[in-house]
């Protein structure tokens, strides 16, 4: 095109792809003037309204406002920023746009009612302080008044980043992970294991999450509401506030559930039955674990505190816990360990039964019948 041709509006559309509608809707808003009118009236334009076309379209496209626009092509402000103000915008647009899929997936894989679509909604759109008040208020029932406190490096607190280091692992269930940092030495009067528990269970919901940490963080929420789920995962860390007393020590011990694993797995794998003799070397090695722990011997009182404590540390919740923590995270998905506590909670069921009926027998007592007999 020669620079000094003027074009019509019919001729402008062809070029630039726009309509004759489009351009003179722009033309009557002063975002593109005319050069000059042809003795009929009709309107004329040069070269430079279809590299000003181009750019409207284009900022139309990214969803600029028209007087914006027009604030740009008058260079009224400077088009970086224009792209600044609306990248920012678009991203909370995007953001909402993710949480509302979010809760939609969620509500088509669970098949949720309308009165749970509401809550997950809710809850999917606190903001970062209610957050961690709603992870304050689910610690603070699990681990108040066990004595989690340590020094300010290892305090368990929402506001403190979860270390990764101390993050929750299915090998070792609420303790710490194996390879984790050596502890420091002697802390402070009143230092506990526990706080380190307390950190390693934290969820760290990112400021920009994905879609599926928004439906893991919405499922953590209903869960850690649960009454009952709350009052299980008290009574785990009141056995490991216990087992720690006995211990007398701060530094967390090998956990059972890394002992379950170990011993277990394999002979889930070479399939034992965990009432059969195989067992017995498992069951009882499970028992000398939990024997050297509390600092007692192994007789029938030690089988059947050992029998609650599997039960407690086998709740397939807190599988479901560790699950929707390493989403929420970001962690490697975790390994569950259900089938194996299963197998121990059985083994050692059937055996400390079996134990419990000698020790009658031998006092002379009889094992009790069954109602109506």
């Amino acid at each position: 095109m020669d620079g000094d041709m003027l074009y019509s509006i019919g001729e402008l559309a062809r070029r630039t792809g726009l309509t004759v509608k489009t351009i003179r809707f722009y033309s009557d808003r002063g975002i593109v003037t005319p050069t000059d009118r042809s003795p009929a009236g009709y309107r004329r334009f040069d070269i430079h309204a279809v590299a000003r076309l181009d750019l409207v379209r284009t900022l139309r496209d990214l969803g600029v406002d028209l007087p914006t626009i027009r604030r740009v092509v008058d260079r009224e402000v400077s088009l970086p920023e224009v792209a600044a103000t609306h990248a920012e915008a678009l991203a909370v647009h995007i953001r909402v746009l993710r949480l509302r899929h979010a809760v939609l997936t969620a509500v088509a894989e669970r098949g949720l009612t309308a009165e749970e679509t509401d809550l997950m909604h809710k809850l999917a759109q606190l903001s970062q302080d209610e957050r961690r008040r709603l992870i304050a208020d689910f610690l603070d029932a699990a681990f108040g008044g066990l004595d989690t406190r340590a020094d300010p490096n290892t305090r368990a607190d929402p506001d403190t980043r979860a270390d990764p280091d101390t993050r929750a692992d299915p090998d070792t269930r609420l303790e710490p992970r194996p390879g984790a940092r050596p502890d420091p030495g002697p802390r402070p009067a009143g230092g506990s294991a526990l706080a380190g528990v307390r950190r390693s269970m934290t969820p760290e919901l990112p400021d920009r999450p994905e879609a599926e940490q928004l439906r893991a963080w919405a499922e953590w929420a209903e869960l850690t509401a649960d009454p009952d789920f709350r009052a299980a995962v008290r009574r785990t860390a009141e056995d490991l506030a216990a087992e720690q007393a006995h211990s007398g020590t701060t530094v967390p011990r090998r956990d059972l559930g890394a002992v379950v694993r170990d011993r277990v797995g394999p002979a889930l794998a070479a399939g034992i039955a965990p009432t059969s003799r195989e067992a017995d070397p498992i069951v009882a090695e499970l028992a000398a674990h939990h024997a050297r722990v509390l600092g007692r011997p192994d007789d029938t009182e030690l089988r059947r505190l050992l029998l609650a404590r599997l039960e407690h540390a086998g709740d397939p919740r807190r599988d479901r816990y560790l699950q929707l923590l390493a989403v929420i995270n970001d962690w490697p998905a975790p390994e569950s360990l259900a089938p194996a506590f299963t197998w121990s909670v059985e083994a050692v069921r059937a055996r400390t039964e079996h134990q419990g009926d000698g020790d009658r027998r031998r006092g002379g007592g009889t094992p009790p019948q069954a109602p109506g007999r």
